[in-house]
């Protein structure tokens, strides 16, 4: 569990800096104290997907008028289409780590994203969860974690899915620190963190036992700070 919120909060870091599609969306929020006062709301003649409304938006994420604004000015110009699928979010991921192959993770992290499950990350996707990663609460963001390992949505996460998570970032990251990772390194991982969160012992764990065990483990809460004040 920690390796996957230090591998997302390196990811929400570089996402200021890099010039990307999502990276550029991340960056435009750094700068939006210098955003134009005079827009007025989001700008949708020019994408085929047009987003909710600001107001709508902003209910929804803890980002201010101006910074959606810059959000949104960010992801129109890189991804005019208004639409992000999964092969392009790939290919961004991959800049991120070009020691690794982020290809599997991107997946799993794309997925998450992709609320409404229909193959594409719209701009509300997109800034709903970053609103969660850079800002949400504890129990927000350890809920946006759970849904990253529940690769199936059954409402469960099983020992397999935790492991095809980590073996993902192990893949993405592990294999190029120094000293070099173990291949058994990622199975022995998630069978002692598997072990520790499946109270029960009933084979899977949920929501409960993993928010429970999570903010009961200091790695994990130190780790999640990471988020907080990225922008």
């Amino acid at each position: 569990m920690g390796a996957v919120m230090a591998a997302l909060s390196v990811e929400a870091r570089r996402r200021l800096s890099r010039p990307s599609c999502l990276s550029h969306c991340g960056h435009s929020a750094a700068r939006y104290h210098r955003s134009d006062s005079s827009d007025s709301d989001l700008e949708l003649s020019t994408v085929r997907h047009q987003p909710e409304g600001l107001d709508q938006l902003q209910a929804q994420t803890k980002f201010t008028r101006k910074e959606l604004q810059s959000l949104y000015r960010g992801f129109k110009n890189e991804c005019p289409s208004g639409l992000v699928d999964e092969e392009t979010f790939k290919s961004i991921y991959s800049q991120f780590f070009p020691q690794g192959d982020a290809t599997t993770y991107a997946h799993f992290l794309f997925n998450a994203f992709d609320m409404d499950r229909n193959g594409s990350i719209r701009f509300e996707d997109f800034v709903i969860g970053l609103s969660v990663l850079l800002r949400g609460s504890v129990t927000e963001k350890l809920n946006w974690a759970f849904n990253l390992y529940d690769i199936n949505k059954d409402g469960y996460i099983t020992k397999e899915e935790m492991l095809a998570i980590m073996k993902s970032i192990y893949d993405m990251m592990g294999r190029y620190t120094y000293p070099c990772v173990r291949d058994e390194a990622p199975s022995e991982h998630v069978d002692k963190f598997f072990q520790k969160m499946d109270r029960n012992r009933d084979g899977v764990v949920t929501i409960e036992e993993f928010i429970e065990t999570c903010q009961k483990d200091e790695n994990i809460m130190n780790s999640m700070q990471l988020f907080e004040n990225v922008i």
